[in-house]
Formats: C-alpha cells, structure tokens, sequence
C-alpha cells in the first residue's frame, strides 16, 4: 500500500451569513462603523476572554483543561520531544562537562536561572498578572494571569509523576529526580502562554528566558540536556493545553488515492472572528 502525506492550509474560515444591514445603521458616520484593522488583526490572534475571571472560573477552566491532553497536537509534541530527548541522550555526559565552568563571569551569568525558573517564582509572577489584571478591571490581563497560573499547576501534575515513576539520578548525584527538567517545564509553559496570548514577536523574550534556565540547570550540573529539551516539550504541551482555541487549528483525514493509495491530509484552518 502507497501512503501519501500531502499538507493543506486553508485560508480563513467563513462566518455564518448575517442578516442584511438596518438601512439606518448605513446612513450612520462611517468613522464609526469601520473598526481599526490593527485591533482587528491582533484580537484574531488571542484567544477568546471568557466572561468571569475569578477564583472559580480559575479552578473550574482548569478541570476542563484536562480533557485536551489527549489531543493530538499534544502527542505529535511529546513524540517530537521524546525523540530529541532519545537523539540527544548518548551526549548527556559530553555536554554537561563541556558546558560546566570554572570562571566566575560565566557561573555568575547563570547563576539567576535556578531562581528564574523555580515554580515560586513563575507562580508569584502568574499570580501577580492576575491580580493586576482584577484590580485594574482588565479582564484581557486576568486572563493571561489565570491561563499563566493554569499551566503552572498543569506542568506540575505532568513533570512530578514522571520524576518519580523515571528515577533518573541528577549529574551531581544529589537525588534520583532528574528528568525531566521542572525548571525548563515551566519557563516553557509560561513562554507557551504568552505566545498563544499575544503572539510570536511578545513572546520571544520569554522563550530566551526560558532557554537561558534550562541552559542554566545543565551548567549547574543538576540536569543533562536530554532532560531540559523533554522538560521543554511537557511545558509546551501545558500551555498549549490550557489555551486552546480555534485560531490555530489542524485536523488529519485519509484520503483514496487513485490505483489503491492513500493520501493522509494534514489541513490547518485559521479562523478570523
């Protein structure tokens, strides 16, 4: 049998059709009926804000999120991620003493990533967007807090099992909790959000960020680099989880091919509001 991957992307999908405008409405200042195309590009983009924000819709969303693990955006992740991880294992040694250093300008360098990306410190930052984001009734920035926050809590129901059922020692033997990397899982996670949120470009700093820790974790000697890139793929996985919606959507579909082939259909649809 012949298998054909073929990939597809559509172009934005159609909204249902609208009743015909109020004569009324057209005689009206055109200044006010033209919304500005920069709002409109950017709220295509972010995901849609819920109605309530609060500590129950907190708890309540974060339920719900855990029916989307088994999507299969989250498998091609975690199988991509495994596979690096697997790809890069026979050089966990090699790397982590080339990586590891003697000078004090370099170990200061790195010395804040065990502070940037331990959980306290990405949940005071979760937590402190969220509160902003309340006190200053700006229900867009609460819920960035809150999905911040949702991932945070989601990483860590993923990453602790697996510590625990792996048992990997660290490189400085310190424990048998190694893989994956906690640290790089939830700066990733936190990376994941923004971008889901606010797109690409405003999230390029917390994907350096988040990067520079897990660089860190190696140059301290408490992971190996096949822990980090798996730690990045789980907190992938966690804020991709928790902000799903359809502005990025993909779907596979088998399709007959003539002479007894099939073709499988990788299709994307980008939905504009």
């Amino acid at each position: 049998m012949t298998v054909v991957l073929a990939l597809t992307l559509s172009g934005p999908a159609q909204p249902p059709p609208t009743a015909p405008p109020d004569p009324q409405e057209q005689n009206s200042d055109p200044q006010e009926q033209k919304p500005d195309p920069q709002e409109q590009k950017a709220d295509a983009k972010e995901p849609p804000t819920p109605p309530h924000t609060g500590i129950r819709a907190l708890f309540g969303d974060l339920g719900q999120d855990f029916k989307h693990l088994p999507e299969m955006q989250n498998v091609y992740i975690a199988a991509v991620g495994g596979g690096l991880a697997l790809a890069v294992h026979p050089l966990d040694q090699s790397f982590n003493a080339k990586v590891l250093s003697h000078y004090d300008a370099v170990n200061t360098f790195f010395a804040p990533g065990k502070y940037l990306g331990s959980t306290q410190v990405q949940v005071a930052f979760s937590l402190g967007t969220y509160a902003v984001g309340r006190w200053q009734d700006q229900p867009k920035v609460a819920h960035l807090g809150m999905d911040l926050l949702q991932a945070q809590i989601m990483t860590e129901i993923l990453v602790q099992p697996l510590k625990f059922a792996v048992h990997r020692e660290r490189p400085d033997g310190s424990d048998h909790q190694s893989f994956p990397s906690g640290h790089a899982a939830v700066t990733f996670a936190t990376a994941t959000v923004i971008e889901r949120h606010l797109g690409w470009r405003k999230a390029v700093l917390g994907y350096a960020i988040a990067s520079y820790v897990a660089m860190s974790r190696i140059h301290d000697n408490k992971h190996y680099l096949s822990d980090v890139v798996f730690g990045a793929a789980v907190g992938t996985i966690a804020g991709r989880t928790v902000v799903h919606h359809k502005a990025d959507y993909w779907a596979l579909s088998p399709v007959a091919m003539p002479g007894g082939g099939v073709a499988l259909m990788v299709s994307r649809t980008r939905w504009n509001p």
